[in-house]
């Protein structure tokens, strides 16, 4: 696979924005709603919930133990895999798995939504977990599907359209929980908010199984059972430099999830109120985060793989410097739309350029556990120090001086990776899901595709 996607047609407004209008990135879109509300319901909207309910910070941050089942869903990845469902199996396997994984979600949103943080935190770290066991399988079938749809020449503009997916349904699912909460209470805020995981089933409803998918071969004993755990895994670490790609994926985003998981507290300790928080840090984040995916999406295009990754990487690092401003004005509206609008457009960049990356380092046999191990290994390093040192660095050191260390976090991933371009161990670790195969690409000279 060359460095860069190339236009064999060369021009027109249409050819820019018809692959967007395709079939596989419209699905990958819907199937975005539905991936990002869970991951809402358990980040921000609880960390708010919970500090309007007086826990101290410490505690708030230890609950991002409830993100980390979303990194330890590659050892049942290979079940949704490999496990045919009873009843609704004659679905086909992945649409089966998304309509199950989808009610999964939804009763674990209701578990929430009815439990009391100020009378139990217990059950509410529980339930919290739950949300994100039911939100990490989602997201196993979603991913599976997304890339199994999409063909190759599509990863760029479909890895953009899920990232247009994910903060629409994360940003709606954050708002209306935000709003409703003010008015109803937080219990009727989550029950409302359980209808986001309906996107997804219904994409695999009408869409049907994916072209490319592989049925799985039948399991006829532990032995193969086992040699199903064990394939994705052994076949990753066969690749030439397969270590040095996974410590990339571990460390490129270190910086960010720190920052990211504490911005809720920074927000409530500059007194912002919900009103504030769901126009400058929803609002005006959501419209960068778009403007972000554009831009991405333009770079990748233009620039390739290597060099808009690259690029993508510094603005992320960097981003996480303009809290360190906004921490040191002090409650300054324009100041937080100048923070969140830049850390947005930044993460939009990143999310196409490496999401396509990564979508492409999978191999086909093995999408949903290998896709799995990769989106979880990329923030585990992040979400552990998060729940174990963020809440007490804050009270130590303070939100300035701890936006600043989550920059320099940042930067070796970004220097891991200009290595790795250099090298050439990018275009060798490239998958099956990224190459190019009989009726993959187009092949009547229009459109993108990528050479192989």
């Amino acid at each position: 696979m060359t460095d860069r996607v190339q236009d064999r047609v060369g021009g027109g407004w249409w050819q820019g924005i018809r692959p967007y209008c395709e079939r596989e990135p419209i699905a990958a879109f819907a199937l975005g709603i539905s991936s990002g509300f869970p991951y809402a319901m358990i980040g921000a909207t609880l960390t708010t919930r919970l500090a309007q309910d007086g826990i101290d910070k410490a505690t708030i941050t230890a609950f991002t133990l409830g993100f980390l089942v979303y990194n330890l869903k590659p050892f049942w990845a290979w079940v949704v895999d490999g496990v045919r469902l009873p009843l609704i199996g004659g679905l086909g396997q992945r649409v089966s798995w998304l309509v199950f994984a989808g009610v999964l979600v939804m009763a674990a949103v209701a578990n929430l939504a009815f439990v009391d943080p100020r009378q139990s935190v217990g059950a509410t770290v529980v339930a919290a977990v739950l949300v994100g066991f039911a939100g990490a399988t989602f997201d196993i079938v979603i991913d599976a599907y997304r890339i199994e749809t999409l063909k190759p020449y599509q990863l760029g503009v479909g890895s953009g359209m899920t990232q247009y997916g994910w903060r629409i349904g994360s940003v709606l699912a954050g708002s209306l929980a935000l709003v409703l909460a003010a008015r109803i209470g937080w219990s009727g805020a989550y029950l409302a908010c359980a209808v986001f995981a309906l996107p997804a089933m219904l994409t695999g409803l009408l869409l049907g199984e994916p072209e490319r998918h592989r049925e799985p071969t039948a399991r006829r004993g532990m032995g193969e059972v086992v040699a199903s755990i064990v394939g994705p895994f052994a076949e990753f670490f066969r690749r030439q430099g397969a270590v040095v790609i996974l410590a990339f994926i571990l460390i490129h985003k270190i910086g960010d999830t720190l920052g990211q998981l504490v911005l809720r507290l920074l927000l409530n300790d500059l007194g912002f109120s919900n009103d504030e928080i769901a126009i400058y840090d929803i609002g005006v984040g959501f419209w960068a985060y778009l403007i972000g995916i554009f831009i991405g999406g333009a770079m990748y295009a233009r620039l390739g793989l290597k060099r808009s990754v690259l690029i993508s990487l510094v603005l992320m690092a960097v981003s996480n410097a303009s809290f360190a401003l906004l921490a040191a004005s002090g409650h300054s509206n324009w100041g937080l739309a100048g923070a969140i609008g830049f850390e947005n457009i930044a993460s939009g960049i990143g999310g196409v350029t490496v999401i396509a990356y990564f979508s492409a380092l999978c191999d086909l046999r093995f999408t949903a556990s290998q896709y799995a191990l990769i989106s979880a290994a990329a923030s585990i390093v992040g979400r552990l120090l998060t729940a174990t040192t963020a809440g007490g660095l804050v009270e130590r050191i303070g939100y300035v001086d701890f936006y600043l260390l989550t920059t320099v976090i940042a930067l070796p991933g970004v220097a891991l990776f200009w290595w790795m371009s250099r090298s050439g161990l990018i275009d060798r670790s490239i998958g099956s899901a990224g190459t190019a195969g009989p009726g993959d690409a187009r092949r009547e000279g229009k459109g993108d595709v990528i050479d192989v």
